[in-house]
């Protein structure tokens, strides 16, 4: 099985964050996209084995954007990415079909940990 991800955040920060984590562990990051829209268009596109998907941001939001990827893919392996705070938001985006949830600021091991039980 390979390895390849999908990384949408708006923030180009979080998304090299995540980048380099997956990376240095052996992960190939396919594409990155910077909203919902953009990430459903990409899975389209690209095909990865797992979307790492922030919960905020603007055009369409993560939830939003994993309830579309999962209409085109209902295997689809998302893990949603939310800051503090947002648990109400993380409760929904599981019932929508995320496999886990990371929290902002990221920590490699919980991302790592998180991406291994996604993929197993």
């Amino acid at each position: 099985m390979s390895n390849k991800v999908l990384i949408v955040d708006d923030a180009a920060f979080m998304r090299m964050m995540i980048k380099e984590i997956l990376s240095k562990n052996g992960y190939s990051v396919v594409g990155e996209a910077s909203d919902g829209a953009q990430a459903v268009e990409k899975y389209k596109e690209l095909g990865p084995d797992l979307v790492t998907m922030d919960i905020t941001m603007p055009e369409m939001d993560g939830i939003s954007a994993l309830k579309e990827i999962k209409k085109l893919d209902p295997n689809a392996r998302v893990i949603m990415c939310s800051a503090m705070g947002q648990q109400a938001m993380v409760i929904d985006a599981i019932q929508a079909g995320a496999k886990d949830f990371i929290v902002k600021p990221f920590q490699a091991d919980r991302v790592l940990e998180a991406i291994k039980k996604t993929m197993s």
